[in-house]
């Protein structure tokens, strides 16, 4: 997917010191740009209108971001579940109580899958 790969690369820069000193020097040219505009009401929506753009944006690129992480935690879960269930099996196949404990365990995996789908 085109936007999850441009989410992936904007989440990697805006985690990056260099983001953080861009948005610090936007309001240090900010600060003296009163002088520019004369009037504080004008300079202080320059301001706002600026960080709340921005701030939208980088909402929706981190519930991207936080969801493809999600996505991936679940998946590793399932796999560490389902390795286990597999171990469980070869054990001790004639213990009813670790087979019950593993079927609960196929079964918790299976949940998981389901939901994603």
């Amino acid at each position: 997917m085109t936007f999850d790969r441009f989410a992936e690369a904007a989440s990697d820069f805006v985690s990056e010191a260099a983001f953080f000193l861009g948005c610090g020097f936007l309001v240090v040219v900010w600060v003296p740009s009163y002088f520019a505009f004369g009037d504080v009401d004008t300079w202080q929506l320059v301001i706002n209108t600026a960080t709340t753009i921005v701030t939208f944006l980088l909402v929706a690129l981190l519930q991207n971001s936080q969801r493809r992480n999600e996505l991936a935690m679940n998946a590793k879960l399932d796999a560490l579940a389902d390795g286990l269930a597999d171990l469980m099996e070869g054990v001790a196949p004639d213990n009813a109580r670790l087979q019950s404990d593993m079927r609960e365990l196929r079964d918790a995996v299976g949940i998981e899958r389901a939901e994603r789908a």
